[in-house]
Formats: C-alpha cells, structure tokens, sequence
C-alpha cells in the first residue's frame, strides 16, 4: 500500500511541475511581452468575424502567418475573446492540462504513466515556451485511439475530424479505424462530424468566406512546404530534412521518403491477425505519433512532443523499459531531442551541429523505426502493456487480449 502511495506522489508531483512551469512560461512571456504565437491564434477568430484573408501577413498585429484551419478560429474564441493575460494564460493551461488528461487515461500503471510524464516535460516545455498547439494535438490522437478501444466511435471521429480541420496532423489516426470494431458506425459519425466541424465557422462567418478560406489554407500550406525544405529553415526536422542537412542538398524530393514512411507503417497494418494484441494495437498508436512528425517538412522544435509521446509510450509498455538499450534511448530523448535545440549547449555544438544537422530528429527516427521493425516480425500473442502486474489499471479503459 505503501508502494502505491508513493507512486501516486510522485504522478502528482510530476502534474504539478507540468502546471507550475506552463504558469512560469506563461508570465516570462506575457510580461516581457513575447507572446506572438498567441497573437496569431488570438486574431484567427477576429479575421474570421472581419472576413479578412486568414493568411496574409499583418505585420502590426503580429509577426509571421497563421497556418491553421477556420475552425480554429471558433475553438479559439472564447479565449481571444478574453484580455490577452488571461487569455493567453488559460489557453497555455490548456495545452497542459489535455495532454495530462490523454495520458492520465492510458491504461498504464501510475508508475508507466509518471515516467513518460517526466521524461516528456522536456518536450512538453519546448511546445509551451513556442506557444504552440502540439500538446493538444498529441491528445487528440492518444484519446482517438483510447476512445476506439472503448468502442466509442462517435467521439474518436469527433476528435479526428476536428483536429484534422485544425493542423491535418490528426489524419494519422484514420489509421485506428482498422481497430474499430464498428467501422460502419465510425464512418458514419466521421462523415457527421466532418460536416459539423467543416461549417462550424458559419457561427461566425459567412458562407462565402468560409469556401475561400479553406481554399487559401490550401494554398497557404503548400507554399509552406516550399520555404520548409530550405536548408536554413527553422522546420523540416524530419526524416528527408536529415538527410538534406547531412549531404547539404536541398534539392533531394520529399517522395522517396513520404514512401518508405507508408511502406514501413503500412505494412504491419497487413498483419491482420496481430489485431487482436493489445500490445500490438498501443505500438502502432506509438508509430503513428512518430510517423505524422518525421515524414512532415513542418516539423520543428515544438513539434516533437507528439513524436516523443509516442516514443515514450512504446518504452515504457515494454516488459523491461530500463534496459540498457532503453536507458540509453530515454537519454538522447532527453539530451539531443528535448534540449539539443536549446541553451543547455554552447552555441557552437548548438547551431555548429544539433541544428545543422537536424540532431534533434535523430534519436526519434531511432526509435521509429525499431517500432516499425517490431510491428514487421514480432509476434505480439501474450504481451502485455502493463509489465507490473502488481498495480491496478483505470478500469474504464482496461484492454486485454
């Protein structure tokens, strides 16, 4: 019992720190008044009413371009609405508190959880400090996955079809749609939802704008992709940015990869008789956080707390997850993904090689394809995602074999 007190301290500890550091962030940003990321959310709901392109540069109220869906606009609103300070505050508690939430209701034990909690918060960290929207992003994904276990398909679509029209990430859990037990009745809700969340914005706009803005997000992100793949971009921290950055060739085209990425993901999804594995079904959620971030020339620093989530949740369902080799993979995680990008080194190993080199996707692309090759040729019959059988799962969201 004792055991189970200490560990049940130590998960709250690790939530606070998540809490507590989201509210230091938060005033070092407001108060210094460095909070442009927010700015732009902030006025995609004032554009959206203004009907002014949602893409277009607007230098005096905020820097760079959005590059997220009308539906952001209405999701966003009641924060924008809002004095920037608390505003902006309970919209960076947000982002903390979902990801919390979609881990918190993994059927792990508390001490999985805990762990990929706390060798997450680096990431975690590097998302809030760019005010950015990943954190929710990987929930999204997590709890579409969690709901389908559940068989509760008309909320996992709601999740996909509203995340999707926000950043596209989300599309990778179309994926679990192979784990429903109710495809019929997960197409049906998804097509509902699609159609719900698409015209959304008319509380709030009109018709007209709406079409045009969908068509210009359009445009918007295939221009994006155009400047990602510069070799002095900030994003493309991605499987093919790596290897442009290491042989200094910007010209290299994204489609060989984008197709050994569908390959290797799709390929397990042929195992068909693997299906009925609960650690089958978890690893493949772990490659699919990985995959929409490696195989995206969108990818950048804060990006990675959607590829890490994964990581972690496949090392920490291993029977062993302090393995020597696991050990050291918790480590460039850590070390060169979560901080590499950052101050923690001197400016010449920094930008002389972490950031030339685009280090930072390294060990996730590592550990993404250690999953993939498990999911090729590993028979998954009898493995648990719960190595101590000691501890108790939230039984609401218990899976078995």
């Amino acid at each position: 019992m004792a055991k189970r007190l200490t560990q049940a301290a130590y998960y709250k500890i690790v939530c606070s720190v998540y809490l507590l550091s989201t509210v230091i962030i938060w005033a070092f940003k407001y108060f210094n008044n460095r909070y442009n990321n927010y700015s732009i959310f902030k006025y995609v709901y004032y554009h959206t009413v203004a009907q002014t392109n949602l893409y277009d540069y607007y230098p005096k109220e905020y820097f760079d371009s959005n590059h997220y869906g009308i539906l952001f606009g209405v999701l966003v609103a009641p924060f924008a609405l809002l004095p920037d300070g608390p505003g902006f505050l309970l919209f960076t508690l947000m982002n903390a508190a979902v990801l919390m939430w979609a881990i918190h209701q993994l059927p792990f034990t508390i001490r999985q959880k805990t762990f990929i909690m706390l060798f997450s918060a680096v990431e975690f960290g590097n998302a809030a400090h760019y005010i950015q929207f990943n954190a929710i992003i990987a929930a999204i994904i997590i709890l579409a996955f969690l709901l389908i276990e559940q068989e509760r398909e008309q909320w996992a679509t709601m999740l996909i079809a509203m995340g999707i029209l926000v950043k596209l990430y989300p599309v990778v859990a179309l994926t679990f749609f192979l784990f429903s037990k109710h495809k019929l009745k997960f197409i049906g809700w998804g097509l509902f939802w699609l159609v719900v969340f698409f015209a959304l914005p008319l509380l709030i706009t009109s018709k007209e704008f709406l079409v045009q803005s969908y068509i210009d997000w359009f445009t918007s992100l295939h221009e994006k992709n155009g400047f990602n793949v510069d070799l002095t971009s900030s994003q493309d921290i991605s499987v093919m940015g790596t290897v442009r950055h290491l042989l200094q060739d910007a010209t290299i085209p994204n489609w060989p990869f984008l197709l050994f990425g569908v390959v290797a993901f799709g390929i397990p999804l042929l195992r068909f008789e693997q299906y009925q594995h609960v650690r089958f079904r978890y690893q493949v959620l772990a490659s699919a956080l990985m995959l929409i971030v490696l195989f995206s020339t969108g990818s950048e620093h804060p990006t990675y707390i959607i590829a890490v989530s994964g990581a972690l949740i496949w090392i920490f369902m291993q029977e062993e997850p302090f393995s020597t080799r696991n050990i050291i993979l918790i480590i460039l995680l850590v070390l060169l993904t979560g901080l590499g990008p950052t101050d923690t080194f001197p400016r010449p190993i920094r930008v002389g090689y972490i950031n030339k080199y685009v280090m930072k996707a390294w060990p996730c692309i590592v550990v993404w394809l250690m999953i993939s090759y498990e999911l090729i040729v590993k028979d998954f019959a009898g493995l648990s995602i719960t190595p101590e059988k000691e501890v108790e799962r939230r039984p609401a969201l218990q899976t078995a074999d």
